[in-house]
């Protein structure tokens, strides 16, 4: 792919919609539908002069200089998806965001706050959808038909935004309401609780972000390895940690074993790892810091949004939140 470029540039994100599910479905056949969801995806974002600039599991982040380029992308990324015989008759289906901006590109990444919209816009989408920001949107050509959703507070940004989506030929075009983006005048709870955020998924993240600011909690750091997790703990002391089990530098346990240094440090803080799958031994070592103020969930549980709230909120208050797939010896 060509060379990012700095300035005004087109930023779109992708995931697969239910990936967990799928994995645990799939098992050992779940390597091969990752391998061709990049392939469907990396074909038109080449043709279409794009930049690959990150891919984690099942994100992609790809950069264009040409908003219709970026569009074209994702309409024959999404038709390409729905042509695809999958194992075992699954569907896979990939939301996809765009938000053009001024970025920076430094240190192989872009920066910013444009970054960070683009991602939150792919995350309030469903599979199959392709969602747009204004300024995108505004960018495309006639034949690129978009239909307005509306305006929508995405939580942590400073202002509403307009959210548009692109209609691909051929598939639906009606979708349940957007996923993550509430209206501003939704009440905020008596108390705000803080939290910091540590994965190193940046879509990930940001979705966990918008589903909790604006509910009774107030993201005051997110980290995307366990070395930063401890400084933001430090400084920003928040009430809960929300955490993966497997991050940078290791890409093993550090999620874990951050957790039970944040523990022995700071006992009042509640921490709430997420994991990708059931893995009891993790959990366990989790509750030997005592099982007051921690939880273990699997990521799947994101998605219900009322569920997941209430866990950190719980976590936040000195109970102990386990997953019901979770099954130890002795509980």
């Amino acid at each position: 792919m060509s060379k990012p470029k700095t300035g005004t540039v087109t930023f779109l994100f992708t995931d697969i919609e239910g990936s967990t599910g799928l994995a645990h479905r799939l098992q050992e056949r779940w390597s091969e539908v990752l391998v061709e969801h990049r392939n469907l995806i990396r074909e038109p974002a080449t043709a279409g002069g794009g930049h690959e600039i990150d891919c984690r599991g099942d994100e992609l982040f790809v950069a264009f200089e040409d908003a219709a380029a970026a569009a074209q992308t994702a309409i024959d990324a999404q038709l390409a998806f729905a042509g695809q015989q999958w194992p075992d008759g699954e569907q896979v289906r990939v939301r996809i965001g765009m938000h053009t901006g001024e970025a920076i590109f430094a240190d192989s990444d872009y920066l910013g706050l444009e970054v960070h919209k683009a991602a939150r816009i792919c995350f309030a989408g469903h599979g199959s959808q392709v969602l747009l920001s204004a300024s995108t949107a505004e960018l495309l050509p006639e034949e690129h038909a978009t239909r307005e959703l509306g305006e929508y507070w995405l939580r942590g940004l400073p202002e509403p935004q307009r959210i548009f989506q692109l209609e691909v030929p051929g598939l639906e075009q009606d979708f349940p309401p957007l996923r993550f983006a509430n209206d501003a005048s939704q009440p905020h709870a008596s108390r705000t609780l803080k939290v910091v955020l540590a994965d190193d998924s940046v879509l990930l993240r940001e979705g966990i972000a918008s589903l909790l600011e604006g509910h009774g909690f107030e993201v005051v750091g997110q980290s995307d390895d366990a070395d930063d997790l401890m400084v933001k703990v430090e400084v920003a002391r928040p009430d809960v940690v929300v955490a993966d089990i497997r991050m940078p530098p290791g890409l093993a346990d550090d999620g874990v074993r951050a957790a039970q240094e944040i523990r022995r440090r700071y006992p009042g803080t509640g921490v709430l790892l997420l994991s990708q799958y059931v893995e009891p031994a993790y959990a366990r070592d989790l509750l030997e810091t005592g099982e007051e103020g921690v939880g273990y969930l699997l990521k799947d549980r994101v998605a219900d949004m009322d569920g997941f709230r209430d866990a950190v909120r719980r976590v936040a208050a000195g109970q102990t939140v386990l997953d019901p797939e979770l099954h130890l010896e002795g509980r």
